[in-house]
């Protein structure tokens, strides 16, 4: 089998191509094709992880590179902008949740008011260091899912079942996402979780109709607080404006007596001043202002007396009958 064999490469090769000298030109031709394969390019997306008879040696950028030709060296090209992907609790596309298959085992969790919940979620997750990706952990993906589940039972087990179903969601996102990303800190696994997503969250079939009725309890109670609140902020400002109207309306009519009081005992003073200088002017001058104001609002006839003694004077007439119905009709 030697001995055809090289029978047949001579006769493929050019004649007087033999010897040593030709041997030795292939084999300093095989040499040169066996040092250019060391030649690699790493692409923007990933890392080159050079690795020298199976250990860890340097991590190379993006770009045009040489390593010493395997087997003595090889290089792994891990991508590390890439965002994986990891479902927790269901399986298939969340979108259409007809579609996805619920994985019980994963998704029931312990509350810690003692309530079961159902909870779906995802974890985006990419390679933060190549070299501790490559040679830290045996299987990343199993890791990072086992540690986020086990993050995701410890945060749910410190929360109470209403948060978790309602409110809650954002900080039990935050609050796994960090705990997650510590203990793969701690295990120096070079991953980076980028994001943490909550999908479903609820109560398990069996009871999810009694946690209907509890969220709907607790609407009717919330709807019946704000609608007191409402109430309240109404009533209460309207009972302080006229509080304090009525407050403002009494002063204004204190000020008013006081000053209407001060007045008068003024005019008083004034009047007693006046007197005590000259009491008979002054009698006679209340004496003419009050039949003033008495005789201005009533009809009457002025008559001279002293002209009965000309001869040119009335006649005195007194008309009962007019009097008298004029006192039936309220008239004086």
């Amino acid at each position: 089998m030697i001995r055809r064999s090289q029978d047949r490469f001579k006769r493929i090769m050019p004649k007087g191509f033999g010897g040593g000298r030709g041997f030795g030109l292939i084999v300093l031709l095989v040499l040169f094709v066996w040092a250019l394969t060391g030649i690699y390019r790493v692409q923007p997306d990933e890392r080159g992880v050079v690795l020298r008879f199976g250990k860890f040696v340097a991590i190379t950028d993006p770009g045009l590179h040489y390593h010493l030709p395997a087997p003595i060296e090889t290089v792994l090209k891990p991508s590390v902008t890439t965002v994986n992907r990891i479902d927790i609790g269901f399986v298939g596309q969340i979108e259409g949740r007809n579609a996805a298959r619920d994985v019980p085992e994963e998704s029931l969790m312990l509350t810690g008011d003692e309530n079961i919940i159902d909870l779906d979620f995802t974890v985006l997750w990419r390679i933060s260091d190549a070299g501790k990706y490559l040679f830290n952990i045996r299987d990343p993906e199993d890791t990072v899912k086992a540690v986020a589940e086990s993050a995701m039972r410890e945060v749910i087990g410190q929360t109470e079942i209403q948060p978790a179903l309602n409110e809650a969601r954002a900080e039990i996102e935050q609050r796994t996402r960090d705990l997650t990303q510590a203990v793969l800190d701690s295990y120096d696994a070079g991953i980076e979780i980028v994001q943490l997503q909550l999908q479903a969250v609820k109560p398990p079939e069996q009871v999810v109709d009694a946690f209907d009725e509890v969220l709907r309890a607790q609407q009717d109670r919330e709807r019946l607080r704000n609608e007191a609140e409402s109430y309240r902020n109404d009533i209460i400002p309207r009972a302080r404006g006229d509080a304090e109207r009525l407050k403002q309306e009494a002063s204004a009519y204190r000020e008013q007596v006081i000053n209407q009081a001060q007045g008068d005992a003024q005019r008083f003073l004034s009047v007693l001043s006046s007197y005590d200088q000259a009491p008979a002017v002054t009698a006679q001058r209340f004496y003419l202002e009050t039949m003033e104001q008495v005789l201005s609002g009533v009809n009457k006839v002025i008559i001279d007396s002293n002209a009965e003694q000309g001869g040119q004077g009335v006649v005195p007439y007194l008309p009962l009958d007019q009097l008298t119905r004029r006192g039936q009709g309220g008239q004086q």
